[in-house]
């Protein structure tokens, strides 16, 4: 995974900020953390976004650019939120594989203090627990920041060292990442996967095969030019194949949702002019 790939982790916490900005009743998730993550410029950004009209302008050029792109990302994080806490009674542990500067493991009242940890490259983990410390004094003792690199170092022997067991029964959130790796890496995240606690859940996101190879662009030919013919997305699979895919490693695929659905139950309720994108899908799978 690029260092560029690990920027990207900036634009989807950035969203959710300014998705704050909108009153509670339209508004498709509730995190106050969020800004307090953000760099400077991006706190500037969002705090550009305050007023209505301008905000709107945005999603609407955004939507342009890349269809379902502002939406998409709200539903994905609504999704593997309600599954975590649906679960929380049955897994020992919670980790976040690529997290980013996502805030689900310090903003959900329901996650405190289970054992957790937060994967992610070098640069990112470094930045988040600066954040982390300005935003709550002291990072939770329940989680653990851990940098690695996907693509060259066992997630086992890392995590290994980091207090993790493969007997617990855990969460795996991979939200976002598993385009920005080469099959490679993917497929030695999944032999980390492969030795998880039967019981276990996985939910992650993956773009669409057909997208990477330029059959089907769903719109999105500026988001093409920006992600595929740069090299940055990598690795993507089809719903057909995924089933499969995940049987390999001892996975069983509970839902593979495309984000269609997912907006039919996170968009239209707060009837905001929110489109989904076909670009990327959702699966929430369990080891068996």
């Amino acid at each position: 995974m690029s260092r560029t790939a690990g920027r990207t982790g900036i634009l989807p916490i950035a969203l959710v900020a300014a998705e704050q900005h909108y009153p509670e009743a339209q508004r498709i998730i509730d995190d106050r953390l969020a800004v307090r993550m953000l760099p400077l410029a991006a706190k500037m950004f969002v705090r550009f976004l305050r007023p209505r009209v301008i905000r709107d302008w945005i999603v609407r050029a955004s939507e342009k650019d890349n269809p379902g792109i502002w939406g998409g990302l709200l539903c994905r994080k609504c999704y593997i939120d309600e599954k975590l806490l649906a679960s929380r009674s049955e897994m020992d542990a919670v980790v976040n594989l690529g997290a980013g500067f996502d805030t689900r493991l310090y903003r959900l009242p329901g996650l405190s203090g289970l054992p957790a940890w937060e994967i992610d490259q070098r640069e990112n983990i470094r930045s988040k627990t600066k954040r982390l410390r300005r935003a709550l004094r002291t990072t939770p003792g329940n989680v653990r920041l851990v940098s690695v690199n996907f693509d060259h170092e066992d997630l086992g022997a890392v995590l290994g060292r980091e207090g993790y067991s493969a007997r617990k029964r855990t969460f795996f959130v991979w939200e976002a990442v598993s385009q920005y790796l080469t099959e490679q890496g993917v497929r030695a995240t999944f032999d980390f996967l492969a030795r998880a606690a039967p019981g276990s859940r996985l939910a992650f996101t993956y773009v669409r095969k057909e997208f990477l190879d330029g059959t089907a662009r769903y719109g999105w030919e500026r988001g093409y030019k920006q992600f595929v013919e740069s090299k940055l997305w990598l690795f993507g699979l089809t719903p057909e194949a995924c089933p499969d895919f995940l049987a390999h490693y001892g996975w069983q695929v509970l839902e593979d949702v495309g984000y269609d659905d997912l907006a039919r139950k996170y968009i239209l309720p707060r009837g905001r002019p929110l489109t989904s994108t076909p670009v990327e899908r959702m699966v929430y799978a369990e080891k068996i």
